[in-house]
């Protein structure tokens, strides 16, 4: 008995001398890996953060700077002399925060252009916005204050690079140049923004990052922008007020952010202290690392701070200890037979045998109870075992129930977002030409008016220029033609008719009318093959709109030059008669591996350009018309779609 004893109270002490200190390392070290695992996962966010804010000024400037470009008054400008041109792109600076702004006419200003990429891209039609280094020459030439404000003396800087140099005088600019495309005056207005010593720049991003700081301010966090390894832009002070702009960063930085090209999330050392940082590379138009990016926080108050928890969690525990093993030696006396008893009870149900009772202890005081209350609970936990079990099965089946019936809302929902997505298109494009075929018809009346009055006042002398009198006329009227294709195409139809019978020839006739600018500023070559056939089921206005975007897909596929071949023919399908529509393109054609997923919702092989929604849309008006929509390459190249769609009942062939 003694050495049960003995063995039992040295397997209740145990856990609490010898497991328990053994665990609480173990979690502490867990703790401290987590705690350094999270700060290094605020940097990474906090750099994020200022990661996208400097491409937000990098896109603001650019959409800024193209809006500029493309407004009426900067082509109105261009025709006025240079003091007014002056004052308006001083102006035009001042409101967009620019420190320079310049127009370069193309030709005049080649040597620019061939010198940046950004201002190449905005002469050839391409607006680009990017970070690159102006020398203290190009400075110079921009303006002398820009030059000026650019030129940083070095300090010398513990653990960095040793350099002979002792100044900065490049300056690292957010470059943006948009195309001009006005008559006579093509070119480029380019602008940009100097990040030297921007302090409204840098501090505009310690503010998103660190806006409130806890402790007053004991963590606040610092934000930097470096030329190479030199802070060029930072709220890291050397003194109270004097920021350490001209200071470097560490060589072992240096190595793995300029060299390398990694993103840093570790501890750095950072002018006089430790930091935990990120620093993100910096690239220009060139695609060479230029700079970095950095976000941090002092160390020191959170390395403080986890010390003074594993203090105080180390003197709790002891107290504990302390209080705890004493209370236990004295609560042990007179339990260890009915607790053993009651032990080997629990591993029986812990191995699996939930039917082991302990019985009667022979006490009635509380182990006893205890004891009685254990084989109750034990009772009720087999019970609860077997109705758990079941109620598992029965579970399953609902849940495979459930999963069916969301599937099947699923379905519903893409069908219905879809059918949505196409009715406010539609709608839009109603509005939006009904407005502009009021816009046009008002001054083609006029000119139409115009020219009767032209007729009544000249009379008889209208015949030395009735040729162009005519040629007049005939243009008005295409251009009516043109605009009442236009609302005809762009009228809305809340509840299409699949049953009419439809020209499929008129309507491919009707569609190349509406698309003739898309096809002819492209130089592409329009043959057409449109055979007599039936008349199709289906609607007018849903055909139009397949169509026109099969024609307007293929002409962005052929580029500036191609042939668009579009040809008509009658076909049967599973005996069903009926016509099929070709539309195919001498452009790249379509990845094989992308053939089967062209027509999926938002799918798009158009980086920045369009929804991904046309040819899902076009699919699914062929298909409520009963038809078929496939696609595939052409073996000489470029792709091609053909749309089928059945006869309609008691129809006519279409005439040419």
């Amino acid at each position: 008995m003694r050495s049960v004893r003995l063995r039992l109270l040295f397997l209740a002490l145990a856990p609490l001398v010898l497991v328990l200190p053994l665990l609480l390392f173990l979690v502490m070290t867990r703790w401290t890996a987590d705690y350094d695992a999270l700060l290094i996962s605020k940097v990474e966010s906090d750099l994020k953060i200022a990661q996208q804010y400097l491409a937000r000024i990098m896109t603001g400037t650019g959409e800024e700077l193209k809006g500029v470009a493309e407004s009426t008054v900067f082509a109105d400008i261009l025709e006025r002399d240079a003091t007014e041109q002056k004052a308006f792109f001083e102006e035009k600076q001042a409101q967009l925060g620019l420190d320079f702004l310049i127009f370069l006419r193309a030709g005049s200003d080649a040597a620019q252009a061939a010198r940046w990429p950004v201002i190449q891209a905005g002469l050839n039609g391409v607006p680009t916005t990017n970070i690159d280094i102006f020398s203290g020459a190009d400075l110079e030439a921009l303006g002398r204050e820009l030059a000026a404000r650019a030129r940083i003396p070095l300090i010398e800087t513990e653990a960095a690079v040793p350099t002979d140099r002792t100044v900065e005088d490049r300056g690292m600019v957010v470059h943006s140049a948009s195309p001009v495309r006005v008559d006579g005056h093509e070119g480029a207005l380019v602008g940009g923004i100097l990040l030297n010593r921007n302090l409204n720049f840098i501090d505009t991003i310690n503010a998103l990052v660190y806006l409130n700081p806890v402790r007053q301010g004991e963590f606040q966090g610092t934000a930097t922008l470096f030329l190479e390894d030199v802070r060029v832009s930072t709220n890291v002070r050397l003194f109270e007020d004097v920021r350490a702009l001209g200071t470097r960063v560490s060589a072992v930085v240096r190595k793995s952010v300029l060299d390398d090209g990694l993103t840093w999330l570790n501890r750095a050392f950072v002018v006089n202290d430790w930091y935990v940082s990120g620093y993100l590379p910096i690239t220009d138009s060139f695609e060479n690392r230029v700079g970095m990016l950095y976000v941090g926080f002092l160390e020191a108050p959170f390395a403080t701070a986890r010390r003074e928890a594993i203090v105080w969690v180390l003197g709790a525990f002891a107290g504990v200890m302390a209080l705890s093993v004493p209370a236990f030696l004295w609560l042990a006396r007179g339990v260890f037979a009915p607790l053993e008893r009651m032990t080997m009870t629990m591993r029986r149900v812990g191995r699996g045998d939930l039917s082991a009772r302990h019985g009667s202890v022979g006490r009635r005081d509380e182990i006893g109870l205890v004891a009685t209350h254990l084989d109750d609970l034990l009772d009720q936990v087999q019970d609860r075992d077997h109705r758990l079990r079941a109620y598992a099965e029965e579970l399953n089946d609902r849940v495979d129930q459930r999963t069916a019936e969301l599937r099947e809302a699923n379905i519903k929902l893409e069908n219905t977002y879809r059918q949505l997505v196409m009715s406010e298109k539609l709608a839009a494009i109603g509005e939006i030409t009904a407005g502009v075929a009021h816009e046009i018809n008002n001054p083609v009346a006029v000119i139409q008016g115009n020219m009767d009055v032209v007729r009544e006042t000249l009379g008889p002398d209208t015949a030395e220029i009735e040729t162009e009198l005519n040629l007049v006329d005939r243009q008005i009227v295409r251009i009516q033609a043109i605009v009442g294709k236009l609302l005809q195409f762009a009228k809305p139809r809340e509840f299409a008719s699949y049953g009419e019978a439809v020209p499929l020839a008129e309507v491919v006739e009707d569609c190349l009318v509406l698309v003739d600018h898309v096809v002819t500023k492209r130089r592409i070559t329009v043959e057409q093959d449109l055979a007599n056939v039936p008349n199709v089921r289906g609607d007018a206005g849903e055909l139009q709109q397949v169509v026109v975007n099969l024609v307007v897909n293929a002409a962005q596929a052929m580029g500036e030059d191609g042939t668009l071949t579009l040809r008509l023919s009658a076909e049967s399908r599973d005996g069903i008669k009926g016509a099929c529509l070709r539309v195919a393109d001498t452009g790249p054609g379509i990845p094989d591996d992308k053939l089967s997923a062209v027509f999926d919702p938002f799918f798009t092989t158009k980086q920045a350009e369009g929804t991904g929604l046309g040819l899902s849309i076009s699919q699914t008006l062929i298909q409520r018309a009963g038809g078929l929509i496939t696609v595939s390459n052409r073996p000489s190249g470029g792709a091609e779609f053909a749309v089928w769609l059945p006869a309609a009942v008691q129809s006519n062939v279409a005439s040419q």
